[in-house]
């Protein structure tokens, strides 16, 4: 179920707007009963033209009750009316952002509020490039919500600098720079589709250093220790994916060693985000390219996750673009 979303930008991803759009529906005393089943809650936030609509709708196309731009401070509120459902609101995903700038503020107070009554919480950020939004709001010829009497830039400059806090305590970033409405649906029920929730989900990136770093990556590894194979004139037509490819990078001195002694990195890495309640990690392993090396290494470290049981995915964000 849904409340007052934005339907028309999903296409350019969601741009923004002005004005809370909500009704709790109840007055007086919200307290739940005792034994009511807390609701589990998902907050959407990030970029304006980021996806947080496409987001939204694909939660609840899943089955979540969704709330586009309810106030921070009202966030409590609607958990306990969730708690008082009788079952019937178990999932609640809660859009956020600078269109209620004026409530923003209070969003510290309310995330304090909901851990202190023992609330599942999960924090998803749309984060995407300046030049990826730029389009995106000239496409809907559309001022940014916070641009003012500026440039699109400026608003984009003020938003991220207001967001920087939250996006550093989220547990899932996705960057949306690249990716279409379908995609980032794709990523939404890669996450959050499954009956049961496990206890970390990965997503294992390759990439070119050529091509900037992946803004949504929590651990970054290079591989331009190892050779290229570019400069293999029988090798240099494939990519990773290739067994002469991955069996060149791995007969070379130090990949193995690499690999073992990362894998048991990530082991040590992972006891921990999940001691911390983190679910979700971005591992990205680059080359100059994307190419050979950075696409072999992830899928044999995909390989390895999998085997211990960690749920992954794997993504080649920029093998082809040579």
């Amino acid at each position: 179920m849904s409340v007052n979303k934005n339907d028309e930008q999903d296409e350019q991803h969601d741009q923004g707007g002005d004005g809370a759009q909500v009704s709790t529906g109840t007055t007086g005393e919200t307290t739940a009963p005792a034994d009511a089943a807390i609701p589990e809650l998902v907050i959407i936030s990030g970029m304006s033209g980021a996806g947080r609509s496409t987001a939204a709708k694909c939660l609840e196309d899943l089955g979540w009750f969704v709330v586009d731009n309810l106030p921070p401070a009202l966030i409590p509120t609607m958990v306990e009316l969730g708690a008082r459902s009788q079952g019937n609101v178990a999932r609640i995903a809660v859009v956020v952002d600078v269109r209620g700038r004026r409530f923003f503020d209070n969003l510290r107070e309310s995330l304090a509020d909901l851990d202190s009554r023992g609330v599942t919480r999960r924090i998803v950020f749309l984060e995407s490039s300046d030049d990826a939004l730029v389009r995106r709001f000239e496409s809907v010829r559309r001022p940014h919500p916070l641009q003012g009497d500026g440039r699109i830039v400026d608003g984009i400059a003020a938003e991220r600098e207001l967001l920087r806090e939250l996006r550093g305590d989220a547990d899932l970033v996705i960057d949306t720079s690249s990716l279409n409405v379908h995609e980032l649906r794709a990523k939404m029920d890669a996450q959050f589709a499954g009956d049961e929730e496990p206890e970390l989900r990965a997503t294992v990136m390759s990439f070119g250093f050529k091509y900037g770093l992946p803004v949504d990556a929590d651990l970054v590894a290079d591989m331009r220790f190892l050779p290229n194979p570019h400069w293999i004139p029988e090798l240099r037509p494939f990519n990773g994916l290739n067994e002469e490819v991955s069996a060149y990078v791995f007969n070379q001195p130090g990949a193995k060693e690499f690999l073992d002694r990362y894998a048991e990195l990530l082991r040590l890495i992972a006891a921990g985000y999940r001691r911390e309640g983190k679910r979700y990690v971005t591992i990205a392993i680059g080359c100059t390219g994307g190419k050979h090396r950075s696409v072999a290494t992830a899928e044999k470290l995909a390989a390895r996750l999998v085997a211990e049981g960690v749920e992954t995915v794997v993504v080649h964000r920029d093998m082809g673009r040579e």
